[in-house]
């Protein structure tokens, strides 16, 4: 029996600790399948995680805002050298700037199969802001040119962002794969043996981003601390200050200073903070599917979650948890109170969490329909097959 011929994966992801949070598994996963695995990234602090799942590491110099024409073009001459140097058959990349340079360079170095992954529609197209909406026009046109092609995929991971690309953008639906999120390790996040003693503790894992609902989530901390003491939230994430949806370090420690809301920063043993919670939240204006809830609902804590796309796909209503109103604090206030009102609600709705989490979200399962996308790929795959 012949072997299959080993195949050389790269995985652009500008920043190495969205790798560690989102994409360890992934390249686990791609290693175990016998794959030839480089990971291009800009290596701050976790080289050595990335390195111990047997990829191999091409550190870069590009980074996820935009920092100049100078540094764009410069980053983007780098990436086509190392596609034409390390001639993949296949790349993947993840978030819209990758997408947009990772897809060009594979064009320019000709490689013969591409993956792009949109985990969400970021703050382009979610906010409100003028520079948001002078951006998404080109950045929409550039989206719609780059992602054809007889062997370029898009992973989406909500049934909503299926319809965007395909309807709005698009996208020739057989091009458009639905992998629903990152998954979740189901045996490191698991239930607490009872609910935490104590006030009601209600947590937010996020980065500290306005578009995740994190001034909402205050308001509603005001609207709740003024009827009752026994609820507290509390924030947990790492600040970025280069998404343009930054809050400001000094508006974070003003609401701490009030006392509305504990915040922890990040957090490095989030299973343990969770199950030192009793109620996972999450107010985002629009998600891809969002890792944290998915790791809230495998430690089975029922969710209140914004009713938009992406939180859908893990805070069913009424079955694990509570859909709002996206920028409603007042409603976000209301879920709490219920919750907090009612052990027997909490517990039902955590017990389903859980069992969501295994049954459709266990990071196994992300891995290998991932895997699939991958050999479908590469059994046809040949000179200029991206284009």
């Amino acid at each position: 029996m012949i072997e299959p011929a080993r195949k050389k994966i790269l995985f652009f992801i500008p920043e190495d600790w969205v790798i560690c949070t989102h994409r360890l598994p992934l390249l686990r996963a791609a290693v175990a399948a016998g794959h030839a695995v480089t990971v291009a990234t800009r290596v701050v602090d976790h080289a050595g995680q990335i390195l111990a799942t047997g990829a191999e590491l091409e550190p870069l110099g590009l980074r996820r805002g935009f920092r100049g024409v100078r540094h764009e073009v410069a980053g983007l001459r780098e990436l086509i050298g190392i596609y034409r140097r390390i001639r993949p058959d296949l790349v993947h990349h993840v978030t819209p700037k990758s997408v947009i340079f990772g897809t060009l360079a594979a064009r320019a170095a000709r490689v013969p199969c591409v993956v792009n992954a949109m985990t969400g529609l970021g703050f382009v197209f979610t906010s409100g802001s003028l520079q948001a909406r002078l951006l998404s026009a080109p950045i929409a046109l550039a989206l719609r040119v780059l992602l054809r092609g007889r062997r370029t995929r898009l992973i989406v991971q909500n049934v909503d962002d299926v319809a965007f690309f395909r309807d709005r953008l698009g996208v020739p639906a057989g091009s458009v794969v639905l992998i629903r999120g990152a998954g979740v390790d189901v045996h490191e996040f698991t239930p607490a043996a009872d609910e935490p003693a104590g006030p009601l503790r209600v947590v937010l894992v996020a980065r500290m981003l306005a578009d995740k609902g994190i001034h909402e989530a205050v308001a509603a901390a005001r609207l709740v601390r003024a009827r009752r003491e026994d609820v507290k939230i509390v924030l947990a994430g790492r600040d970025d200050p280069e998404n343009p949806a930054a809050i400001p370090r000094a508006q974070l420690d003003a609401w701490a200073g009030e006392g509305l809301v504990e915040i922890l920063g990040h957090v490095e043993d989030v299973p343990a903070l969770l199950r030192s919670c009793h109620v996972a939240l999450l107010p985002s204006y629009r998600e891809g599917l969002p890792k944290s809830l998915l790791e809230a609902a495998a430690c089975g804590l029922p969710i209140i979650a914004a009713d938009v796309p992406g939180c859908r796909e893990i805070c069913l209503d009424g079955v694990n948890g509570l859909l709002v109103p996206a920028r409603r604090a007042d409603q976000i206030a209301q879920a709490i109170e219920r919750l907090a009102d009612d052990p027997g609600l909490r517990r039902a709705m955590g017990a389903a969490s859980r069992r969501l989490a295994v049954a459709e979200f266990a990071e196994e399962i992300v891995a290998q329909a991932t895997m699939a996308l991958y050999a479908d790929l590469l059994g046809g795959s040949g000179p200029g097959a991206a284009s």
